[in-house]
C-alpha cells in the first residue's frame, strides 16, 4: 500500500511532464511552418492583408472560445496591458515578418527569427530588473553577432530592408511574448492570446479592408492555403498547444523544445519552397541554439 502511494505521485509527474513535452512539441511544429506558409501567401496576396488579416480570422475563433467557456471580461487595466501583447504578437510580428518574407527566403529569415527566444529572455530580464550572470550577456552578444554576420555574409548587398523588418519582428515579438507571459499569470495562458486577438480586431478591419480593395483577393489555392495556415494554426491553435504544454510540463523544461524551431523552419522551407539549405545556415543556427541554451541555464538574481 505504501509502495503504491509513493509511486503514484512520481507516475503522475511523469505523465504531466510527458504530456507537456508532447503539447510543446506540437506547438513548435505548428510555429515552424509559419514563415514558409507566410512566404507562400505573400507572393500573391498583399502583405498587409496577410499580416493583419490572419489576426481577424483568429479573432473570430478566439471570440467563440471565450464565449463558449464563459470567460470573465478583463479589467480596464488588463485591457491596456493586453494592448501591448497585441501590438507585439498580433500586429507587429505578423505584419513585419510578412513584409520581410515578400523579399527574403523563409530559410534566411528563419535564422533571424532564431533570435526570438533570446530576445524574449533579454527583454524579460530588463523588464523585471533582474541581474543575470555576465555569461548571460556574453551569450546574447555572441548570438546576435552570429545572426548579423550571417546576414552580412549571405546577403549580396549586406543588411537590407527585409532583414531590418525581420529583426523588428523579432524585437516586437519578444515584447509581446514577455507581456503575454506576465498577463497569463492573471488571465490564464490561452485566455491571454484570445483577449489580445479580440481587442485588436476592431482596429484591423479598416486596414485589412483597404488592402483587399486596393490589391484584390485573387490568388492561387496554394496562397490561400498559406493564409489559412497562418490564420488558424500559427495565430490560434499553435498558442493553445504551446501554452498548454508550458502549463503541464513547466516553462523551464518544455521551453527547451523551442530550440529546434529554427532548424525545423529551414527544413520546411526546403520541402515546401524548394529553398537551398547552405552549410552557413546550419552553422549559424547551431551557434544561436547553443547561445540560447547557455542563456536559459544562467542563474538570474531576482530583483528584491
Amino acid at each position: 500500500m505504501s509502495s503504491t502511494s509513493l509511486d503514484a505521485p512520481a507516475s503522475h509527474r511523469f505523465s504531466r511532464e510527458t504530456l507537456g513535452f508532447a503539447f510543446g512539441l506540437l506547438g513548435v511544429l505548428i510555429f515552424s511552418v509559419t514563415l514558409p506558409a507566410t512566404r507562400i501567401a505573400v507572393q500573391e496576396l498583399d502583405t498587409t492583408f496577410v499580416g493583419l488579416g490572419r489576426a481577424l480570422v483568429a479573432a473570430s475563433l478566439a471570440a467563440l472560445a471565450l464565449l463558449i467557456t464563459r470567460q470573465p471580461l478583463p479589467t480596464r487595466r488588463q485591457v491596456l496591458r493586453l494592448g501591448v501583447v497585441a501590438l507585439g504578437v498580433v500586429v507587429g510580428f505578423p505584419l513585419l515578418s510578412a513584409w520581410a518574407l515578400r523579399e527574403a527566403p523563409a530559410s534566411h529569415s528563419a535564422i533571424i527569427n532564431g533570435l526570438l527566444p533570446m530576445t524574449t529572455a533579454i527583454i524579460g530580464v530588463i523588464w523585471d530588473g533582474d541581474r543575470p550572470a555576465p555569461r548571460f550577456w556574453v551569450a546574447a552578444i555572441i548570438g546576435m553577432l552570429t545572426v548579423v554576420g550571417f546576414v552580412l555574409i549571405e546577403g549580396e548587398t549586406g543588411l537590407v530592408t527585409s532583414d531590418l523588418a525581420m529583426l523588428g519582428a523579432v524585437l516586437v515579438g519578444g515584447v509581446g511574448y514577455v507581456g503575454g507571459g506576465r498577463m497569463a499569470r492573471e488571465l490564464g495562458s490561452w485566455q491571454t492570446i484570445c483577449w489580445a486577438l479580440v481587442i485588436s480586431a476592431p482596429f484591423l478591419i479598416v486596414p485589412v479592408g483597404i488592402s483587399a480593395a486596393q490589391h484584390g483577393l485573387q490568388a492561387s489555392p496554394n496562397a490561400w492555403l498559406g493564409f489559412a495556415y497562418v490564420s488558424v494554426f500559427s495565430m490560434f491553435l499553435g498558442f493553445f498547444a504551446w501554452y498548454h504544454g508550458l502549463a503541464l510540463g513547466g516553462i523551464a523544461r518544455v521551453g527547451q523544445v523551442q530550440l529546434i524551431q529554427a532548424l525545423l523552419t529551414i527544413t520546411w522551407s526546403a520541402l515546401l519552397l524548394g529553398e537551398a539549405i547552405s552549410p552557413l545556415m546550419l552553422v549559424a543556427a547551431a551557434i544561436v541554439i547553443s547561445m540560447i541554451v547557455i542563456i536559459r541555464r544562467v542563474k538570474i538574481e531576482k530583483k528584491r
